[in-house]
């Protein structure tokens, strides 16, 4: 098989992947409490990443970390399990799942966003007409169409989901100044959150679980939203000619996911939402172009 269709191979399988957590967020939540829910998953992650890191690296990467790697992943384990899937999870508690995910697609558009004051970057005319296309897409889900009405659906929620972009997008910027590797230091950063979530989880709720079907949600989102899908992706992005050609194919996923929280979460698709999500879309592929000239 060819390297492009190897990447292709890879690319499909990681966003049919990323379609079902959506699902899998409120699924489980139906079980497992958001703190509970989070401390498993991370757990899960943490496992999964450190046999990633020996498998590729070597034991004898671990043994060569540095005080500074620690102490920077340290910050981003605050960032990223903690904070950001904390505050996610927590908009899909309160959220219906097809005004949760699409909502959290805006992370993007944060980047642009934040990369103005953070990393000196000026807006051009394309990206301010991405950012408006997109918030806009936010304003009809958020609303379920009455834009005029500024009734949000759950204000909290819809303010937890876009404050989780804010989170992600924190991290993505402070990532691109670490140059130690991506999976390893991934593993870093879950090693951090779940230390964080040990000391935390106790005051907030309880490390016992007496459902089965929320601890299967857990290593589920575990093993594919946090851990190995990310390894699927990285390989499709090397093993393809250009990035283009497979990172376009993320554009399907809030799509598939629709149709995976209208069969398997059982919520019935609004027309607004699919509007919504649309309107969120035009303006990342907006900022993908104005970026790539």
């Amino acid at each position: 098989m060819r390297n492009q269709n190897k990447a292709y191979l890879y690319g499909v399988l990681t966003v049919l992947i990323w379609s079902t957590v959506a699902s899998a967020f409120k699924i489980s939540l139906r079980y497992l409490d958001v703190v509970q829910l989070l401390f498993y998953s991370s757990l899960t992650s943490l496992l999964c990443l450190l046999s990633l890191t020996v498998y590729f690296y070597g034991p004898r990467l671990i043994k060569s970390i540095s005080k500074p790697v620690l102490m920077r992943s340290a910050l981003l384990g605050l960032l990223n399990p903690f904070s950001y899937y904390l505050i996610l999870f927590k908009a899909y508690d309160l959220l219906p799942a097809q005004e949760a995910q699409p909502l959290n697609y805006t992370w993007g558009i944060t980047i642009t966003i934040l990369s103005i004051p953070l990393l000196k970057q000026k807006i051009s005319a394309k990206s301010l007409g991405a950012i408006v296309a997109s918030y806009l897409g936010v304003l009809v889900i958020s609303t379920h169409g009455n834009l005029l009405s500024f009734k949000f659906s759950d204000p909290l929620g819809v303010f937890l989901a876009l404050l989780s972009t804010v989170i992600w997008a924190l991290y993505w910027i402070i990532n691109t100044k670490d140059k130690f590797p991506a999976i390893p230091r991934l593993f870093l950063n879950f090693l951090f959150g779940t230390i964080y979530l040990c000391a935390f989880l106790p005051f907030v709720s309880s490390f016992s679980i007496s459902s089965v079907p929320g601890l299967v949600g857990a290593v589920y989102v575990g093993l594919f939203e946090m851990g190995i899908t990310f390894v699927f992706w990285l390989k499709a992005l090397q093993l393809s000619r250009t990035t283009a050609q497979v990172s376009n194919l993320i554009y399907l996923s809030p799509f598939i996911s629709l149709v995976l929280i209208h069969f398997l979460v059982g919520e019935k698709i609004l027309i607004s939402t699919i509007f919504g999500l649309l309107l969120i879309l035009t303006g990342l592929i907006m900022q993908n172009r104005a970026q790539s000239k």
